[in-house]
């Protein structure tokens, strides 16, 4: 007969008081889980690609919709929410503006389907494409952002980011029509701000030249203005960065000035030659 002997220690009872009363008083509550299965679920409402509701009468349909914003009002009861609106105002405005995000994430659909020949259906990119699932927990995140809540809009956007790999802050300013292709490793600051009709591909990383936390509020990301691409690899950086629109970046660029409209950026590779020591160029190129 096999004998197992059970050691106990004994944990300080103080850190276990402590550990519990920040369960009892947790300003951020509820937990990240809760947050993204409330985007989980309002996506499959929004879009019949993610879930099978068809079996629901409309009745029952409307009433799933009055349950989910009810349950956003419950996550933000416990929420910090900058202004003078209650968790269930900020709710009840949130669900004002869904028509409004749905038809930017068709406009974004749109532009995804005509930017990749791989596409072949609009519904293709709504059940498999991750820079749809990023660019949809962006635009939810981004209208609670605006409205004042704290926290929430992070934790979707982070969501998104661990499914997908692509990182988007919830305060940055992108237009109508923004299509990323592939999109794994893309990097989308706080104060970016993105135009129109914008096309980035994986690896892209619109980011800041500094990381003091004195710059904290100030603008620390480029701003890319309407039509432009972006291609894999590309790092645009810095606050008072432009790029003007119509301009192709080309990849794995390193970019730290502005750029005129219409310009294109690449790099010319060259075979490493000893008797030269020619390195790689940079070209830049503006076609008026």
């Amino acid at each position: 007969m096999q004998l197992f002997v059970c050691y106990t220690t004994t944990m300080d009872k103080s850190f276990i008081h402590k550990l519990y009363l920040s369960h009892q008083e947790c300003p951020t509550c509820p937990s990240p889980a809760t947050v993204s299965q409330f985007y989980i679920n309002l996506l499959g409402a929004l879009f019949a690609d993610f879930t099978q509701l068809s079996q629901l009468s409309e009745e029952q349909f409307e009433q799933l919709i009055w349950q989910l914003q009810h349950e956003l009002e419950n996550i933000l009861r416990n929420t910090p929410i900058r202004g003078n609106k209650n968790s269930a105002e900020v709710s009840a405005d949130f669900f004002q503006a869904l028509p409004q995000i749905f038809d930017k994430l068709q406009q974004d659909v749109t532009a995804m389907f005509e930017g990749d020949p791989a596409a072949k259906s609009r519904n293709e990119i709504i059940r498999t494409y991750p820079g749809f699932y990023a660019i949809a927990a962006y635009r939810i995140a981004h209208e609670l952002h605006v409205s004042g809540v704290q926290g929430i809009p992070r934790i979707i956007t982070e969501h998104a980011h661990s499914k997908t790999g692509i990182d988007i802050h919830p305060a940055a300013k992108i237009g109508n029509s923004f299509c990323i292709d592939h999109g794994t490793g893309i990097v989308i600051g706080e104060t970016t701000v993105i135009g129109n009709h914008v096309k980035v591909y994986q690896g892209v990383t619109l980011g800041a030249l500094s990381v003091n936390k004195e710059d904290a509020e100030r603008k620390r990301h480029p701003t890319i203005e309407d039509h432009v691409v972006i291609y894999s690899g590309a790092t645009i950086l810095g606050g008072e960065t432009v790029i003007g629109h119509h301009s192709i970046v080309g990849g794995n660029v390193w970019i730290t000035k502005s750029l005129e409209p219409n310009s294109k950026i690449y790099y010319q590779s060259r075979m490493h030659n000893e008797d030269t020591n020619e390195t790689d160029t940079i070209i830049f190129r503006s076609d008026v």
